[in-house]
């Protein structure tokens, strides 16, 4: 009996001190009119519209992206290119996986060969709170800035002068930290009449972490049914409330063990957690070290 494939993409809930993507592929091409054959990759790629128009089928959906525009390609789904533009289309095309897992020695190393799958060579897409998967809302519109990093990473793998590999992992790292905050922002764009008074909830959560926030006050702030609250917090955020608190909990203590002197319970105290026990099975569970640990570690860097 033939094993059933694993549903695609495949995605990890990590840190995201763990991600350590592999580049496999970075180049630009020139294209003119044409339609390219219906695919999957054991891979992800990045591709760019520079010049010209693309349109990209998958299963269930049609993309029709523009200069300007940029497609993310999950690893195992299908998808089928058309250069669509009357003129020459110019493309920025890079492949890559999030935790370098990948044994890629040749292009067609990439492309799954559909008379002989190897389920077990599909990379795993990275997920990191506060930020939604990726693939989750495939088409983004980069900025400057990430633009010119895929364009210097293209630069590095090309020319591989000496140490080009951490170059390009670094570069890479920038470009899906600058897409993951684009699409933070195209959420708050898109989000409901009540986005503003969640918005500005929000803002009160990163200003007083410290408050005896629970969903059931937070929805009563805002005049809202508790479970309809959650639901659109969670659109507007990419996560629940009290995960959304507990993330700003965590960064403000790890500024306060690296900037100031205050005791590990006073740090706790400041920032929602005035027991010293709790707060130190829970910063151990979210960083794998204890505070003190950490505050040590971080004066030593």
């Amino acid at each position: 009996m033939a094993i059933p494939e694993p549903s695609y993409p495949l995605r990890r809930q990590v840190p995201s001190r763990e991600w350590s993507p592999g580049i496999h592929y970075a180049q630009l091409q020139t294209l003119m009119p044409c339609t390219f054959p219906r695919r999957r990759l054991y891979d992800f790629e990045l591709l760019y519209i520079r010049q010209g128009n693309l349109l990209t089928r998958t299963e269930h959906q049609e993309f029709r992206l523009s200069s300007g525009q940029l497609i993310f390609l999950s690893s195992g789904m299908y998808h089928q290119n058309i250069i669509v533009s009357e003129a020459e289309t110019r493309l920025l095309g890079i492949h890559f996986d999030f935790f370098g897992e990948s044994v890629i020695t040749r292009e067609e190393d990439m492309l799954v060969n559909e008379d002989d799958v190897s389920a077990g060579k599909f990379a795993v897409e990275a997920v990191t709170a506060p930020f939604l998967p990726l693939s989750e809302d495939p088409v983004y519109t980069p900025s400057p800035e990430c633009v010119l990093a895929m364009e210097q990473l293209v630069h590095e793998f090309t020319m591989r002068h000496a140490g080009y590999e951490w170059v390009c992992r670094g570069l890479m790292l920038q470009i899906l930290s600058s897409l993951l905050r684009s699409q933070s922002s195209r959420r708050l764009a898109k989000a409901s009449v009540h986005g503003e008074r969640i918005r500005a909830l929000i803002d009160d959560l990163e200003l007083h972490p410290a408050s005896r926030w629970t969903n059931r006050s937070m929805a009563a702030a805002l005049n809202m049914h508790e479970d309809h609250f959650s639901k659109l917090f969670r659109e507007l955020a990419g996560m629940p409330p009290g995960e959304y608190l507990r993330a700003i909990r965590h960064r403000e203590a790890r500024k306060l063990l690296r900037e100031t002197d205050d005791s590990i319970e006073a740090v706790g105290a400041r920032v929602g957690y005035p027991d010293i026990h709790y707060f130190s099975r829970v910063f151990t569970a979210n960083e794998g070290i204890s505070p003190r640990a950490y505050r040590k570690l971080a004066r030593i860097l």
